[in-house]
Parts: structure tokens; sequence; C-alpha cells
């Protein structure tokens, strides 16, 4: 392998500047088992690059952020300079055409693996079309060493329980085995369609969610103190020191505020399921609110087209938090079993 000469110049956009960069040529002489010549391709600099990988990266961002196609090149030009190279238009649509295939493919893996719990919730956007509000339906799986991965992303109506159905059975299509434990908040479709598809799972509330609609239903000068209180339970080393502070919490405000012990008694097992498992992963399972974000992109024209939103579906901007592995649980960790009632 020798040097031969130099390539053609050509303008590179980095995360600060486009600079120019003339790559030199090699001349590949070595040969392969079979006879075969080999190439030497560089990883620094890949034959017609164009954009550092950050830059690319960062493009879909924006988008979802709501920059249109022919915005890219005026608002970025500041930055990366006059010369900066993939941020026509056409450019744009072209790498939109990319996410949507992207998209339908992600829709059509395999799910091999066991995933122990799983985060479910449905997030209402506020883009009306006649009569109708967007859902977005997403779910969170995690595996038994820890890693974390977006499993569905879909349409759904008002988060029903045929909806969430739909959802469920495409995963179990796809491989997917029922996990040990479903978290999510009080919509009534997701738990069941759960109990329908997933008899086995044990459920478990959002403690997010039930902070939220107690508070609401208390004065607003007594919210910070019932917050600590409820705190108190959510975060409690066992399941007796968690009854205890509920009744602490009932002795004080049944009298004056019955619509908020009412609210805190609604599905208190479901909320409360956690303590039968093993403490390490407690902090993952009161709440689905941390672990699913979500984002969507309305655009002026889906205002005045239902036909072109339909199509667009939830593909035109929307973002999940993903988290890496081991972010859950340490690796190697065993699937988890039912131990009984702590404390």
């Amino acid at each position: 392998m020798v040097r031969n000469g130099r390539a053609a110049t050509r303008k590179l956009t980095l995360g600060t500047r486009t600079v120019e960069v003339q790559a030199p040529r090699v001349n590949d002489r070595r040969r392969d088992e079979q006879g075969q010549r080999q190439r030497f391709t560089s990883q620094i600099l890949p034959p017609y690059m164009r954009r550092s990988p950050k830059v690319a990266e960062v493009l879909p961002i924006l988008y979802l952020r709501g920059l249109a196609t022919g915005d890219f090149r005026p608002a970025l030009e500041g930055l990366l300079g006059e010369d900066a190279a993939g941020l026509s238009p056409i450019t744009i649509a072209r790498r939109t055409a990319g996410w949507e295939q992207d998209y339908q493919e992600f829709r059509r893996r395999e799910l091999n693996g066991e995933y122990v719990y799983v985060w479910a919730d449905g997030v209402h956007f506020n883009i009306r079309l006649e009569d109708d509000r967007l859902c977005t339906l997403v779910m969170i799986g995690a595996k038994a060493n820890g890693e974390k991965e977006l499993l569905a992303v879909e349409d759904g109506y008002r988060e029903s329980a045929e909806s969430w159905k739909s959802v469920l059975r495409e995963l179990k299509r796809r491989g997917m085995v029922a996990p040990v434990v479903a978290v999510g908040d009080g919509a009534l479709g997701f738990w069941a369609a759960a109990r329908e598809v997933w008899p086995e799972t044990q459920g478990q509330g959002c403690w997010c969610h039930k902070l939220v609609n107690v508070l609401d239903k208390l004065p607003r000068r007594l919210q910070p103190r019932a917050k600590r209180a409820l705190h108190e339970m959510m975060y409690a080393d066992s399941r007796s020191e968690c009854e205890n502070a509920k009744a602490r919490f009932v002795d004080e405000y049944q009298a004056k505020y019955p619509k908020a012990v009412e609210s805190l008694n609604t599905n208190w097992e479901l909320l409360t399921a956690f303590f039968a498992f093993p403490a390490e992963p407690w902090k993952h399972l009161r709440t689905e609110r941390d672990r699913i974000g979500v984002r969507h992109r309305a655009l002026a024209r889906a205002r005045d087209s239902r036909r072109w939103l339909a199509k667009q579906g939830v593909t035109d901007g929307l973002q999940a938090a993903r988290h890496g592995q081991a972010a859950l649980a340490a690796s190697g960790r065993r699937r988890p079993v039912a131990v009984g009632t702590c404390g």
C-alpha cells in the first residue's frame, strides 16, 4: 500500500464551519487469500463524505423542533458557512422520506429477547382535525440486562382499549412475550387491553399521575405539605411504611377534602404493586413519566389537510426518549419474581 498523490479538493461541513479538504490517494496492492484486490477506505474521511456525522445528527432534531425544509440553509449558514452542503429543501425532503422508511422498518422488526418491564403511555397533541384529537401510543421495554428499547410508536384513538389491543397484539405477533411488569397511568384502555393480551403481566400504576390528580383536589396553600406526605408514600422503604404514611394523610385531609382522599384510594393496590418485587428496580417502576417523552411537529398545512396528516401519521416529527444499555439495572440481572409483601 503506497501513497498515490492527492484527491480533488472538496468541501466538508463541520459543526463550526465549512472547510476545504484534500485527502491523499492510496494505491492498495494488497490481496486476500482468494487473490482478490483489497481496497483501503479511510475511517476518518470516507469517500463522498460532505458533512460531519454530528451535523447529520442535528438535522432531524431541528426538523422535530419545527424548522421548515426551506429554512435550514438560512438558519444554519451563519454557523456552518454559506457553502454548507446538504441543506437544500430537496435534500431535507429526501431525508424525511428516508426517516419514513426507517419508521416502517422499525414497525416490522422482530422483537427477539425477553422484556422484563414495559412502560406505556398515550401522548395527546393539541392538533384538532374535525372532532378528533391526535393521540400517539408509546411503549418502551427493558430487558433483563438493563437495556431499554423503544418498542412501539403507533397512532391511537383517545387511548381506547381497542387501540391498545391492536398495539399489544402486533408486538406479540412480532415475537414479544408478555413482560413481568407493565407500568402505566390511570387510562383504563391500556389496562383492559393488557388483561386480555397479557393476562399474566403484573400492573403498576404511575405515582406521578396520582400525585397530580390528588394535589389538584386540594387548595394551593396546602399542596406543598400534601406533596411531601405523598412523597413519603411513594419513596417508602416498605409497604407497611407506605400504608402508615397513607393513614396519616387520610387522618389529616379526610374531613375537609374527601375528594383528595378518594382520588388517593382509587387503584391503590395497582399503585403499590412494586412492593412485591425486589427493591432494586423500584425507582424505575414507580412511574412511566420520566421514561417516555414525545414531541410532535405541527405543520401549518396539517390544520387544513386531514388526508395529508393521516398519511404522515406519527412519523412526521415524533421523538421518543431512548436510554442506553445498563441504565436500568446492572448487567446480568436475573428475571425478577414476586417475593411477597415487603416490610
